[in-house]
């Protein structure tokens, strides 16, 4: 895997147009500890900072498939860097008038989340035209997800550090004007420049009338609140055992989890059905949120959400292998959309909720939501498990691209979709 990360990043392009877009995609990766650490220096209570970083979330989720639709329609560098500009702009708003009032921070975060550029999305669709080769664009794919990881480990520590040597509200303006300059230098570049979307078929319900996508929707709909609510969770543990560097270092724990379990998971093939792994995945994930509770010292705690994120990125990766089995064809952009989607809102929900929970309960309550939408989560996949079981169509090479308009194969997509 090493040796083809490698190859990848010698081709033209790649190295700049992974770095951009990780670094583009620095504040969506952090809104959310970065709106929750402004509105507690702010004095706000933990409910008005999940909430907020909730409208961020749920903001972001409808912004998503929105721009990436126009980017399909305009092209990359007309809709990713006005987008990049307009949430910066938003985010800008915020860190200067505050939470007060009220109805205008509210406004300004959504913003900031539905202008969010959608350029995970976009590099993906880069991938064939700047490799080429199948095998080349498969360890692409792989080498994108392990690159992310990095990014949601490093993001909460870049944005503790603002707030150590400046402020909170430093740190959302710092972070969001280095997204805006990775989205900038993923734009002016050839392969942004040159990429054109080829025409797809469409229906009312598009890729929503798979019954088997829905089932995995719904389930990674608590993936994402399990998520969603360590988030807040961890604030009053960090306020009683060190500050805002703790809560940092318990943030990108999940990151580095995330990063060795998928380093790992994606090292190899997996034979066996799927959807039994999945659950055997989402278990095992569920039972290692159940040790937060403990709540032990810092260096403990540290390590115990590292083991909370490992199976993270192994049950995600998993589920993409039944996206593309679920959607019908010539809606795989689409379901994958709707599956980012879903588990941004299941991330908004779980802020959300993890607010009043904490208040309520204090840190010990807020750290038992995770290991419950788990649970919830594996309820959901047990209970599907024929409809996810059920043969689809395959993942296997393409026939063509709808992004790619000399129509080069892509791996890991169903015959004759167009991803």
């Amino acid at each position: 895997m090493a040796a083809g990360y490698l190859e990848i990043l010698r081709a033209r392009h790649a190295a700049r147009l992974l770095t951009g877009t990780l670094v583009g995609r620095l504040p969506n990766a952090t809104a959310a500890i970065a709106i929750v650490l402004f509105v507690r220096a702010q004095g706000g209570t933990y409910s008005l900072a999940g909430a907020l970083a909730a409208v961020y979330g749920v903001a972001n989720a409808v912004g998503q498939p929105v721009l990436g639709r126009l980017v399909d329609l305009c092209g990359q560098p007309r809709v990713q860097l006005p987008a990049a500009l307009a949430s910066a702009l938003a985010m800008a708003g915020f860190a200067f008038t505050g939470t007060d009032p009220l109805p205008l921070a509210y406004g300004t975060v959504a913003a900031a989340g539905l202008f969010a550029p959608p350029l995970e999305g976009g590099l993906r669709a880069l991938w064939p035209s700047v490799l080429g080769k199948d095998d080349q664009v498969h360890t692409a794919y792989a080498m994108d997800a392990v690159a992310q990881e990095v990014m949601f480990t490093v993001g909460p520590l870049l944005v503790t550090l603002c707030v150590s040597l400046w402020s909170a509200q430093a740190a959302l303006l710092v972070v969001n004007a280095v997204g805006v300059l990775g989205a900038l230098s993923v734009v002016v570049s050839p392969p942004s420049r040159a990429w054109r979307s080829a025409p797809r078929e469409a229906h009312w319900l598009g890729a929503l009338r798979s019954s088997g996508l829905l089932a995995l929707l719904a389930a990674f709909l608590f993936v994402g609140m399990a998520l969603g609510s360590i988030t807040v969770a961890s604030v009053p543990y960090a306020d009683d055992h060190g500050g805002d560097t703790v809560y940092g270092w318990l943030m990108a724990a999940l990151g580095i989890g995330a990063l060795l379990g998928g380093t790992v998971y994606g090292a190899r093939r997996w034979a066996g059905e799927p959807a039994r792994r999945l659950r055997v995945l989402v278990a095992l994930l569920a039972v290692c949120y159940l040790p937060l509770m403990l709540m032990p010292g810092a260096v403990a705690m540290v390590l115990l959400t590292v083991l909370a994120g490992v199976f993270l990125a192994p049950a995600i990766a998993c589920a993409f292998v039944l996206v593309d089995r679920h959607a019908p064809r010539g809606t795989v952009t689409e379901a994958f959309s709707w599956l980012v989607t879903t588990f941004t809102v299941g991330a908004s929900v779980g802020t959300g909720l993890a607010g009043p929970v904490v208040e309520a309960g204090g840190a010990l309550w807020g750290f038992a939501v995770p290991g419950a939408a788990g649970g919830v989560s594996l309820l959901v996949l047990a209970v599907t498990g024929r409809v996810l079981a059920a043969p689809g169509g395959g993942a296997v090479v393409a026939a063509g691209s709808e992004n790619d308009p000399n129509r080069a194969a892509e791996p890991r997509f169903s015959s004759g979709d167009r991803a």
